[in-house]
């Protein structure tokens, strides 16, 4: 039986070894081994804590569903505007940034790949860097949705079972409420992907910091690299050279918002043969250096 409660009445707690201080976590650097695999809080918990203004880059999904007000919340350089009722998902190793946290109540629910079911994580595509971030509900899901989040909420601050008990709950709970998520229409209507543009996808994926040459690609997937413009331009709208230069300016914005790394050092990690030709190709399709994009974007 459910209980019908506000889901923004319910305190945040952490499971596995977190720390009591909110903004800490959601702002922890990439890969930190101390983040639990599963919390869940609510906004209100995270605005008290003071929720960092800076970019950050967790290696865990973040979930967020709002109950009232409005949120926008940057995933990857690109601003989303989340209303009641939609829900944000934000994949390992993408970027983040808060937006003003005092005009919405809603929750956040993170949790690392490794604590769901290999089946839900399969289904769900847990992993997916191509993933919708922001979906819309129909009015008749709406009510679904809140009650496997209450749920969850509530198995979450309850202290009644055994622990390996517990975490079985919870990630069957977990995996209900991630695979109607999934299921859900994404808030832009995508075009069409075939197959040749979702294997051309991969491979970029896994190689684009050995190789931006189109011809590779091409040769790895045995077809032309006419076949794979052609395919690239049909799914996303754009030539499979700029999908690739695109892949390699994104992990370089990463690294830059969210790594002390030294702008060279980065370019090295990308294959760039010297700093200068990491600079040139960076400031030809962004505008700006290396540098300076840095400086902005934690300016801001």
């Amino acid at each position: 039986m459910l209980v019908n409660t506000r889901q923004d009445d319910i305190t945040g707690r952490f499971w596995e070894g977190a720390s009591e201080h909110p903004a800490e976590l959601v702002a922890e650097p990439f890969g930190t081994a101390a983040a639990p695999s599963f919390e869940i809080l609510t906004l209100a918990r995270l605005r008290a804590g003071g929720a960092p203004s800076r970019p950050f880059r967790p290696d865990r999904h973040c979930l967020v569903t709002l109950s009232s007000g409005a949120l926008r919340h940057s995933v990857d350089f690109r601003e989303h505007a989340i209303a009641p009722g939609q829900w944000l998902w934000a994949r390992p190793g993408q970027v983040q940034r808060w937006g003003a946290l005092d005009r919405a109540e809603g929750t956040v629910i993170r949790f690392a790949t490794g604590f769901l079911d290999p089946d839900t994580a399969i289904g769900v595509c847990a992993d997916d860097p191509h993933a919708p971030v922001l979906r819309a509900p129909a009015a008749e899901d709406h009510a679904l949705l809140r009650a496997a989040t209450t749920q969850l909420q509530w198995e979450h601050s309850a202290d009644r079972l055994a622990p390996d008990t517990r975490r079985q709950v919870l990630r069957h709970l977990l995996a209900v409420l991630v695979l109607r998520v999934a299921s859900l229409p994404s808030a832009a209507a995508g075009s069409e992907q075939g197959e040749v543009y979702l294997s051309f996808r991969d491979a970029v994926e896994r190689d684009f910091a050995n190789t931006r040459t189109l011809s590779d690609y091409a040769e790895a997937l045995a077809c032309s690299p006419r076949t794979l413009s052609r395919a690239t331009i049909a799914a996303v709208g754009m030539p499979a050279k700029e999908f690739i230069d695109r892949r390699v300016v994104l992990e370089a914005k990463r690294m830059l918002a969210c790594s002390p790394v030294p702008a060279a050092r980065i370019g090295e990690r990308l294959g760039f043969s010297s700093a200068t030709n990491f600079n040139k190709f960076f400031a030809q399709r962004t505008g700006t250096t290396p540098i300076a994009f840095r400086s902005e974007i934690l300016a801001g």
